[in-house]
């Protein structure tokens, strides 16, 4: 009789721990679970994707000051040099070249090309 009872009371028990694993998966297989930890793995990706550019951005600012204090950039810039004793600058900006005049615009183009820009093309 006891023998009877403990395998009824064993089978009964796998019967529910196999239901209970059954019933759990088919809830992590269902759709808006499965949504959920797609996007859960989608965030995740995304924080890695910005740490990753973080490490990135701050590789790039070391490398940089390595390569400044190389080529001896780094030093802070003094004042600019001004213009020689004696030069007189050219009405426009500082330092800009005078623009040359060309003239009207069928003289730049030449003679082979229209003059309508409005022209369907």
């Amino acid at each position: 009789m006891f023998r009877r009872a403990f395998w009824f009371t064993t089978g009964a028990a796998a019967g529910v721990w196999a239901t209970t694993k059954v019933q759990r998966k088919l809830r992590s297989l269902a759709p808006d679970a499965l949504a959920v930890r797609a996007a859960g793995k989608a965030v995740e990706g995304g924080h890695r994707l910005k740490d990753f550019a973080l490490d990135v951005r701050a590789g790039m600012a070391q490398r940089e000051s390595e390569l400044n204090s190389a080529l001896g950039l780094d030093a802070p810039p003094g004042p600019p040099p001004g213009p020689p004793l004696g030069h007189v600058e050219a009405p426009g900006l500082p330092g800009q070249a005078p623009r040359p005049q060309l003239g009207p615009a069928h003289h730049r183009q030449g003679t082979e090309r229209p003059h309508d820009r409005n022209e369907d093309h």
